[in-house]
């Protein structure tokens, strides 16, 4: 009994350090942002790649459309006045292409009310 109390209190002061959660997506997440200002600072979009662009464009358009989906036209793309009218029109025509639609899909889409698919 007194050799199974040792072990007990033993294990007791054992001090267990937890290791420190890294979150790796987080932390790519703020790269690709910082790379992206930088970049852009620079005058150089070039900077970052065609292929981490269209990685990250496309993680953004799967996870946003997924919330619109789940919880309604109330999820904002991105925070008001953070980007230009040419700036999305741009980028929404690039992506109307790359889906192949032409501008009649898009109005139906357009118009459609909340909540039906």
């Amino acid at each position: 009994m007194a050799k199974a109390f040792r072990r007990k209190a033993a294990r007791k002061t054992v001090k267990r350090t937890a290791k420190p959660v890294r979150n790796r997506a987080g932390a790519k997440i703020t790269n690709f942002c910082a790379d992206a200002r930088d970049a852009l600072k620079r005058g150089d979009p070039d900077a970052i790649s065609d292929k981490t662009l269209q990685q990250v464009l496309t993680a953004a358009v799967k996870v946003y459309a997924a919330k619109v989906e789940r919880r309604g036209h109330d999820v904002a793309p991105f925070p008001q006045n953070t980007v230009t009218a040419t700036e999305t029109v741009v980028t929404a025509c690039g992506m109307i292409r790359a889906a192949d639609l032409n501008m009649f899909d898009v109005a139906i889409w357009f118009h459609r009310p909340p909540g039906i698919e």
